[in-house]
């Protein structure tokens, strides 16, 4: 009963770092959503290979150094050249910069995943290259990724709990400071467990509705 009344009284402040997380993990969502598709589509129709070795490089760093040294680079790193941005910025900065390299590639994917024809059709028609990529290829590739974009959102969800290292007040950073207060190390990450499930759940299952309304609609 002792730990119940405890878990009650602190599960307030752990919603609170909750909300924070989503709050970040949004921001960044639609920052590396735009991203990802400039990207992609500078890959997929541009033929300068100088841009595509720089897209190309930027990608490849991206994803393949972690994105907490990203998150160290630009809070601690950018203050020495007198930019000083405050924690959940750079915490947003930081994971938009990863996101839009992991969604460039997915987005490009599914671009190439359309037949040829399509553009080669749309032009037939008088359409510009603007209508025909934002009318008839961006929906379709969009259709094609979204398995691939779910799982990006899910992992994203989970990946705020990584600004904690820099003081953004997250579920973990809270949490962390709630253990050294109460010593309820097992009640405290329990809640946190239930918290994360409580949050990724619905979005697992709102993507799986999805795929089923665009392949009925098929």
């Amino acid at each position: 009963m002792a730990n119940f009344e405890v878990f009650l009284g602190l599960l307030p402040l752990l919603l609170k770092g909750a909300l924070t997380a989503l709050e970040i993990a949004l921001c960044t969502l639609l920052l590396a959503s735009a991203g990802g598709v400039v990207l992609a589509v500078l890959l997929t129709f541009s033929r300068s290979r100088v841009l595509h070795g720089v897209i190309g490089c930027f990608i490849e760093w991206m994803r393949n150094v972690p994105a907490l040294a990203h998150l160290f680079l630009i809070y601690f790193g950018l203050s020495y050249l007198g930019i000083n941005l405050p924690a959940w910025l750079a915490a947003i900065v930081g994971l938009s910069l990863v996101g839009s390299a992991v969604l460039a590639d997915i987005f490009r994917s599914g671009l190439q995943s359309l037949h040829v024809g399509q553009h080669e059709a749309g032009l037939a028609v008088g359409l510009s290259r603007m209508q025909i990529l934002h009318c008839i290829l961006l929906p379709q590739a969009l259709r094609v990724t979204l398995p691939a974009f779910a799982n990006y959102v899910t992992q994203l969800v989970k990946d705020t709990s990584i600004a904690s290292a820099i003081a953004v007040p997250e579920i973990m950073f809270l949490a962390r400071n709630l253990v050294t207060s109460t010593f309820q190390t097992s009640l405290i990450y329990l809640a946190v467990m239930c918290i994360y499930a409580a949050m990724i759940l619905p979005i697992g299952v709102g993507f799986i509705r999805l795929e089923r309304h665009f392949g009925s609609a098929r």
